[in-house]
């Protein structure tokens, strides 16, 4: 794959004007040569000035009134001409070098995408930055199960080939994209010159809880859609088992005022279970950060909202937004 091959980024974005102008710029700064990037933008009824901006920094803007941002993207890739399709989420700011490195690795053999972790706002909250410790940070260069569609770089071919993103999805659209790319005998490389900032990380606990809660939803079912990535299975058995000791904790309540020793052995025993689940997180946060990098009781806090979240997602449904009409796409 030549250096000077055509990338079409495409952007979903919603009231999101400030970041989106931090992404584009970031974009443009990565251009190596004249006309190599498009920018694709599908906006999904911003009421602010998001189209403005694209437009501004010379951006095809499209309108959709409403859709899943798998629909989002998928229409973004119909109107791309490049052969590179980019991924990049409004609320994301790449690294120099991210385009350089990204046809680099896309040249490999069987290579279908390539991306990396986000990383966490270095002006973030604490909780932004424990978030982030406990997704982990970029990788130097190693095969994937599966990259976050908000920072992935796919051939055109290698999206045709599974025709996009399940449009069936509310979340987990870029899991089960991966998985069917893997399916098809491509590789996913993980990359870290292919860093990205994601400005968008929860910064509250409550904001933790309530995108884990909307997150989670579509997670047992495309981690068990086949092929099954068995590495990725304990991604759903830890909140079915959370919510188990979810409802144990209930019932311990329940029985508190009859029965004080029956139900302060049931409540506590669920708190127990739980914590340990979630010590597991904390656990695999202490050893990718190294010795003496990660406080382990804020760690402890932010891992525990999230399994609450996720464990939540299986027994409530949350919408991201207020719930609209099914898309209606058109250029603008």
């Amino acid at each position: 794959m030549s250096r000077n091959v055509r990338v079409s980024f495409v952007i979903p974005v919603r009231n999101d004007a400030a970041r989106l102008q931090l992404c584009l710029r970031s974009i443009l700064r990565n251009q190596q040569t004249p006309n190599q990037v498009e920018i694709i933008v599908v906006d999904n009824g911003s009421t602010d000035d998001s189209p403005e901006v694209a437009r501004r920094l010379g951006a095809r803007v499209f309108s959709a009134v409403s859709g899943r941002v798998a629909e989002l993207r998928n229409f973004g890739a119909l109107q791309a001409t490049g052969d590179v399709l980019a991924f990049v989420d409004a609320d994301n700011e790449i690294a120099g070098g991210w385009l350089y490195a990204a046809l680099e690795r896309l040249r490999g053999a069987n290579v279908g995408a390539v991306g990396a972790l986000y990383e966490a706002p270095p002006d973030g909250t604490w909780v932004q930055r424990t978030y982030g410790q406990l997704r982990g940070g970029p990788t130097d260069q190693q095969n994937a199960h599966w990259l976050g569609s908000g920072n992935i770089a796919v051939t055109r071919t290698a999206f045709e080939l599974v025709q996009g993103f399940d449009t069936r999805l509310e979340t987990c659209e870029d899991v089960d994209f991966c998985q069917r790319l893997r399916a098809k005998g491509l590789r996913i490389i993980s990359d870290s010159r292919l860093r990205s900032v994601h400005h968008g990380d929860p910064s509250t606990l409550w904001e933790v809880l309530t995108s884990e809660r909307w997150r989670g939803r579509d997670n047992l079912r495309v981690t068990f859609r086949r092929p099954v990535v068995w590495a990725s299975v304990p991604s759903a058995i830890v909140p079915i088992l959370q919510t188990i000791f979810m409802a144990l904790a209930v019932v311990g309540l329940a029985l508190l005022p009859g029965q004080p020793r029956v139900g302060g052995g049931v409540l506590l025993g669920a708190l127990v279970a739980f914590a340990a689940g979630t010590a597991t997180r904390v656990i695999r946060a202490a050893f990718r950060g190294g010795a003496g990098r990660v406080e382990l009781l804020p760690v402890f806090l932010v891992a525990s909202v999230f399994d609450l979240g996720r464990a939540l997602a299986l027994v409530t449904r949350a919408p991201h937004r207020a719930e609209r009409p099914r898309a209606t796409l058109a250029t603008s």
